[in-house]
């Protein structure tokens, strides 16, 4: 079975290009606004915003 908790696990989309480089968990009880953090996209080859969507398979 399925742990049970407030955890869920989101993955971060690339705002430049649109694609899914990273999957993180967050607490969905203590952050309830969506994550947007700096992280480096393979595809662009810099640093850039990547914000917070459904995880996909």
């Amino acid at each position: 079975m399925a742990k049970k908790g407030s955890r869920i696990q989101v993955g971060l989309l690339c705002e430049i290009c649109k694609s899914q480089n990273y999957v993180v968990s967050k607490n969905k009880v203590n952050t309830t606004a969506g994550l947007k953090l700096n992280k480096y996209c393979r595809k662009c080859k810099k640093h850039t915003s990547h914000k917070e969507t459904k995880k996909l398979d």
